[in-house]
C-alpha cells in the first residue's frame, strides 16, 4: 500500500521540529483547499485515496501574481503524470500529482505544505517557492521529502529532508561573477528588496572575488514594480564611474526583470556603454523574443543557467512528453528553468520509487532512499546526483548543495546560445566566499 507513512526516525530528533497533531494538520489543509480553490488541483482522472496502489505528490509554484511566476511547474509535472500513467505508471503504480499556487505568499505556501500533509503526498517535487522558512517544518514535521526544489532558499540547501538538483541562486550568481570579473568595470546589482534578495550580493561578490574584482554596488529594487526608471538610472551611473572600463549591469528581478530592462533601455542613451549579465530565470529565450531579439537590451549579455542549452538533444524526452501530453499548453515553455527543474526533479524521483521495486512506497521510503546513497542520473543534464548528510559545502552553510555545476551562455544574435562548452564546476568558488 502507498502513501501511508511511519514516526521517521533517520534524522537526530534536534534537527527536526516536533510533528504537528493530525487534527490541527487536517483543519489547516481545509482551510488551504477553501483559500487555494483556483490553485489547487490533481491530473484529471488520477486516484488520490490512500487505500488505492496509488503514488501521490504534489507540485507547487506561484501564478497570477504581480511579481514572479511559474506556472508551467505544476501545468508539466501534470503532463509528466500522464505520460507515465499511459505507459502503466511507476512499477505498476499510478502517479498522482496534486499542485498548489503558493501566490508568492507566506501564508498561502505554508497552506501548500499542510494540505501536501494532509493528501499524505510522498514528496513535494519540482516546485518553487520563496518561503521555505514557512512550508520547510511542516514538511520536516511529517517526514515529507522536497525533491527538486528551484533553489531560491538557503532553507533548501540546508534542511536533511532537502534534496536540492542544482546550485540554486547560490551557483548562479557566483558563476555569473567570476564571468563578468574578467569583463567588467564597476558592477552594480539590482536585487529585490526582500529576505531572499538580500542573500544575492554576497554570492555574486564571491565570484567577483574570486577574480580579483572589486565588490559589487547593491541596489534594491520593489520586485512587483511597474516601472525603475530610478533605478536604472543609478545603476547606469554606478556602473559607468570608471571612464577608464565599460562597467556591467546585473538586474535579477525574476519576471520583474524584463520590466527594469525596459526602463534601462530609455535610459542608457544618455550614459557611455555598458553590458548586462544576468541569471537563467529573470531571462530566458521568450523574454529576449519579446525584448527585440538581436536588436533589444539583451545582445550581448552573459547569462549563467544549471543546465545545457534548451536546444540541446539531451532535452529531446522532456520535449517529448510536452509535445505528447501538453501540446499548445503555452504556460509550458521547455527553455524555462522551472520547467527544466521540475522534469529533472521527476526524473529522480522516478528513479527512486523503482528502486523500491513492490516495497511501499512513503515520505519514509523515499527519502530513506535517498539518504542511503543512491546515485542518481538525468541523462547528462547533471552531473550523477547523490546526496550526502554533510556534503563540501557545509562549512559555508550549504550541506545539501551537491550540484555546484554552472553553463554560461551568451545572447548572440538575438539568440540565447552556449558561451562555454560543459559545465563549471563552482564549489572552490563558493568554499571560500563570505556569506555570513
Amino acid at each position: 500500500m502507498t502513501g501511508r507513512r511511519h514516526t521517521r526516525s533517520t534524522f537526530l530528533p534536534r534537527l527536526l521540529p516536533r510533528p504537528v497533531k493530525a487534527g490541527v494538520l487536517a483543519a489547516g489543509a481545509v482551510v488551504a483547499c477553501a483559500s487555494l480553490t483556483a490553485g489547487c488541483g490533481i491530473v484529471p482522472g488520477a486516484a488520490g485515496g490512500p487505500d488505492d496502489d496509488t503514488i501521490t505528490v504534489m507540485t507547487w509554484a506561484p501564478q497570477d501574481t504581480d511579481a514572479t511566476n511559474k506556472p508551467g511547474m505544476p501545468a508539466f509535472a501534470q503532463a509528466y503524470a500522464r505520460s507515465v500513467n499511459s505507459k502503466g505508471g511507476i512499477n505498476g503504480r499510478r502517479l498522482n500529482v496534486l499542485t498548489c499556487n503558493d501566490q508568492n505568499d507566506t501564508v498561502t505556501a505554508a497552506r501548500c505544505a499542510r494540505r501536501a500533509v494532509q493528501e499524505n503526498a510522498v514528496a513535494v517535487v519540482g516546485s518553487y517557492s520563496q518561503y521555505a522558512d514557512s512550508f520547510m517544518p511542516t514538511l520536516e514535521g511529517a517526514g515529507i521529502p522536497y525533491i527538486g526544489g528551484y533553489g531560491i532558499t538557503t532553507n533548501e540547501f540546508t534542511s536533511p529532508l532537502s534534496y536540492p538538483v542544482n546550485g540554486g541562486q547560490p551557483t548562479l550568481l557566483a558563476g555569473l561573477g567570476r564571468t563578468l570579473a574578467d569583463t567588467c568595470g564597476p558592477v552594480t546589482l539590482i536585487r529585490p528588496d526582500t529576505i531572499t534578495g538580500d542573500q544575492l550580493p554576497p554570492l555574486l561578490d564571491s565570484g567577483l572575488k574570486a577574480g580579483g574584482h572589486a565588490l559589487s554596488g547593491d541596489q534594491r529594487a520593489a520586485e512587483d514594480a511597474t516601472s525603475y526608471d530610478d533605478q536604472a538610472e543609478r545603476a547606469l551611473e554606478k556602473a559607468t564611474a570608471d571612464p577608464a572600463r565599460q562597467g556591467c549591469v546585473v538586474p535579477a528581478l525574476g519576471d520583474r526583470t524584463n520590466t527594469f530592462m525596459d526602463s534601462f533601455r530609455r535610459a542608457r542613451a544618455d550614459y557611455p556603454e555598458v553590458r548586462t549579465g544576468t541569471v537563467l530565470g529573470s531571462v530566458d529565450q521568450s523574454t529576449i523574443d519579446a525584448s527585440g531579439g538581436a536588436s533589444g537590451p539583451y545582445e550581448g549579455a552573459y547569462v549563467t543557467g544549471w543546465y545545457p542549452a534548451s536546444s540541446d538533444a539531451r532535452w529531446d524526452p522532456m520535449k517529448k512528453v510536452i509535445k505528447e501530453q501538453a501540446f499548445g499548453d503555452n504556460r509550458i515553455d521547455p527553455a524555462d528553468a522551472g520547467v527544466q527543474t521540475t522534469w529533472i526533479a521527476y526524473t529522480v524521483f522516478q528513479q527512486v520509487v523503482e528502486t523500491l521495486g513492490d516495497g511501499e512506497v512513503t515520505a519514509d521510503t523515499v527519502s530513506e532512499a535517498l539518504d542511503s546513497g543512491l546515485k542518481v542520473t538525468t541523462g547528462g543534464l547533471t552531473p550523477t546526483l547523490q546526496w550526502k548528510f554533510q556534503d563540501e559545502l557545509a562549512a559555508v552553510g550549504f550541506p545539501r548543495l551537491v550540484n555546484a555545476n554552472m553553463t554560461l551562455h551568451v545572447v548572440r544574435d538575438g539568440w540565447l546560445v552556449a558561451a562555454r562548452k560543459g559545465f563549471t564546476d563552482m564549489t572552490k568558488t563558493l568554499r571560500e566566499a563570505d556569506l555570513a
